[in-house]
Formats: structure tokens, C-alpha cells, sequence
């Protein structure tokens, strides 16, 4: 069988068992569009179709985005990746580390011993955390009355850190700093600077913090998944006059835009005779940028938001700036030193920059790490490597 009839069997099969609502995939090489196919709905109350060109929350896949604007700014000498971050986000400079809680239930806090810096904030190894997969953020939001993350508010970013600065991995509010220094240099809000030096430039003209009509009349919702196992549509969007924007998974848009970026980064900056950074930059964010730390298993805080989560078990993983690094060969065919990361709302890419591929799966579900969707996704990334890699895929 043909890549295109094995894939499309797969996520029509899916679909039809109702394990997902609706469901989105792209396969690419450096050339183009290798595969592409659209099956569901996107709103399960409407029976709205999903389509190649439905819009999705993309989550956390805005962090790769944010990443790439971010080290256009270091290529240009405007921003530092070992100097302290604070100089162009001075909110760094009031950062506590958590040490605890007193007889009263107040948080204890104490400076970091070391400035943060902005490969830190790249990497997750700054100290800051997600409200999602951390009993002492939820309680210090809690506590203190400091909002969400997805509030859009800037006290969401007052978070103490949990450890201090380069001493671990752990997944967090990092990249939404990066985007303020961004702004600080460039002196554009993020979505903007995006726009014009990022997303405009590659043509992804349907990627945005704020949701055009146009893109609003395309949107899939968010569905929840229930104990029974059902889904159903939910009421979740991104503040649209958030007071910053976050850099960290504010973005809404398309498999097919998300496609042109992965092909961006296969061929190493360049897509279409046009280049938004250099080889070497390329190659640096590509690397292993934290050392001998290693990715460690998201454990849930909010289950209504996000299961446990780590992506294959087991496997030593990575992180370069601003995506995981599977240190190993993947079951699923990918090879050791391959990209991924993923949405809070079960959307989920890689690029393979050894065999030149890359996939995009949107899918609109919470809790993250869905009990259907992401075995989904890594069952489509199987089908690829055995259709066209066969010695690579391992089922």
C-alpha cells in the first residue's frame, strides 16, 4: 500500500471508532508536502468537518516558533544566550526560589544563586515550572492569587522558581520570557515581530496570537475527554487582548503553516529560495543543549488539563533550543538526535533531519497526552517510517 492509503486508513479508522473527534496530519520532506489528509469534525456539537486547512490551537508548538525568532535576534548579536536575561526582561530580577512553606502556609523563598540566562529559558533548565505538572506552582497560585498561565495576564509569569537556574529540567513557563526579550530588542510586540520576520516571510499566513474572522470562521474547538471516555466541545480560547503574548503557546493555526516551518528547519533556515537563519544557528538549536540533564517525566497536577506525559518511556531524552532530543533511536523508526514537542490540546510534530522528514498531527483534545491521540500520533509516525523508510519502522 501506498503511504497515502496507509495513513489515510489509519486516521479514518480512528475517527470512526470516535477515539479522536477530528484530526489533522502532514508529512513533509525538504521539497514539499509528501502527505496530507483531514478526517472528523472539528466541532462534534456542529458536525463541522475538519479540513486540510482548519485552525487549531497549536499550544506549545508556539514555543519552537518563538525559539526561531528568539535566535534571529542572537544571530544578530542583539540578545546573548549566556549573559543574565534580565537585562531585557527585568521581571527575572525579582525571581525567588521556593524552598518550602511555613507554619502558615506562606511560601518560603530565598534569590537564586545564579542569574538565569537565556539558554536556560531555551532549554527548560531556568527553575520555572507549569501550573499543570507542579503540586507547589498550583499552591503558590493558589496562595498568593497569582493567575493561570493561559490567562494572558503578566502576573501569570510572577511563578517562584522550584530550583535554581541550570541545576535540572523541568518544563515550564521559560519561553514565555523569551518572547518578552524579543519584544524588549525589537521593540514589536511578539506577534508582530512574528509576522514580519518569521511567519510572513515563509508563508505561514495563517498562524497568529489573535484569530482573525477569517481563521475564526476555520477554527476546530477544544474537546474534553470524560472518565466514560467521551468527547465533548468545551468553552477554551486564548485571551484575545492578553496583556503579553504568550510565547510559550498563544498560537493558533494550521497543519499546513506548521509544515512550512518543519520544512524550514530540514533545510537548515531556508524554505523556497528565502532564509530567516543560518545554517549554524540551525544547527546549534538542533544540538543537545543541556548536557548530561535529562527530560523527565511530566507527572499531572490538573488532570482535567493534562495526563502523566512523557513521550517514549524509557528512551534518554534531550533538549536543545526550544524542542526535545530523542538520544536514542525511537520504536517508532525516528533516529537518535530527532525533534519533537507538542500542544497542550493533543498536537504533536517531529523533523527528522537525518532522513529530511517531518510530521504534524492536530488533533483538539484535553486532557494532554490523551489516552487515544497521542497513541494515534506515534502510530502515524510508525506508518510513515514503514512506508518510506521500512528498515526504520519497528511494528
Amino acid at each position: 500500500m501506498s503511504l497515502k492509503e496507509r495513513v489515510d486508513g489509519l486516521l479514518s479508522a480512528a475517527v470512526e471508532r470516535g477515539d479522536v473527534p477530528g484530526v489533522v496530519a502532514v508529512v513533509v520532506d525538504r521539497e514539499g508536502v509528501v502527505y496530507e489528509g483531514a478526517f472528523g469534525k472539528r466541532n462534534l456539537a456542529t458536525g463541522e468537518p475538519m479540513t486540510l486547512d482548519t485552525v487549531c490551537w497549536i499550544a506549545s508548538m508556539t514555543k519552537a516558533i518563538t525559539g526561531a525568532c528568539t535566535m534571529q535576534m542572537v544571530e544578530q548579536g542583539k540578545l546573548d544566550l549566556d549573559a543574565p536575561a534580565d537585562q531585557w526582561v527585568p521581571m527575572l530580577k525579582e525571581a525567588q526560589v521556593l524552598e518550602g512553606w511555613d507554619d502558615e502556609g506562606k511560601p518560603k523563598l530565598r534569590p537564586p544563586v545564579r542569574p538565569i540566562t537565556l539558554r536556560q529559558l531555551l532549554t527548560h533548565t531556568a527553575g520555572f515550572s507549569y501550573e499543570f505538572w507542579s503540586a507547589d506552582i498550583l499552591r503558590y497560585q493558589q496562595v498568593m492569587g497569582v493567575p493561570g498561565v493561559a490567562s494572558g495576564k503578566i502576573a501569570a509569569l510572577t511563578t517562584p522558581l522550584l530550583f535554581d537556574p541550570g541545576e535540572r529540567w523541568e518544563y515550564g513557563i521559560n519561553i514565555d520570557f523569551a518572547g518578552l526579550a524579543v519584544e524588549a530588542v525589537s521593540g514589536k510586540k511578539l506577534g508582530q515581530y512574528m509576522q514580519d520576520h518569521l511567519l510572513g516571510p515563509l508563508g505561514m499566513n495563517d498562524t497568529a496570537f489573535n484569530i482573525r474572522p477569517d481563521m475564526r470562521a476555520r477554527l476546530a474547538v477544544v474537546h474534553a475527554r470524560g472518565e466514560d471516555g467521551s468527547l465533548a466541545p468545551i468553552a477554551f480560547e486564548i485571551p484575545q487582548d492578553p496583556e503579553f503574548e504568550m510565547g510559550g503557546g498563544g498560537l493558533y493555526g494550521t497543519a499546513g503553516d506548521y509544515a512550512r516551518f518543519v520544512r524550514m528547519v530540514l533545510n537548515r533556515g531556508e524554505l523556497d529560495g528565502l532564509r530567516v537563519l543560518s545554517a549554524e544557528t540551525v544547527a546549534l538549536m538542533c544540538q543537545n543543549a543541556i548536557g548530561n540533564l535529562r527530560v523527565t517525566p511530566m507527572k499531572s497536577v490538573m488532570p482535567q488539563f493534562s495526563n502523566d506525559a512523557e513521550f517514549f518511556p524509557g528512551l534518554p531524552k534531550g533538549w536543545g533550543l526550544t524542542w526535545q532530543i530523542n538520544l536514542e533511536p525511537a520504536p517508532t523508526g525516528r533516529p537518535a538526535g530527532s525533534l519533537q514537542w507538542a500542544g497542550l490540546a493533543n498536537s504533536y510534530f517531529w523533523i527528522d533531519l537525518d532522513h529530511g522528514i517531518g510530521g504534524i498531527y492536530l488533533t483538539q483534545i484535553v486532557p494532554f497526552a490523551d489516552t487515544k491521540s497521542l497513541p494515534l500520533f506515534e502510530a502515524f509516525e510508525t506508518t510513515v517510517y514503514q512506508s518510506m523508510h521500512p528498515s526504520l519502522g519497528s511494528v
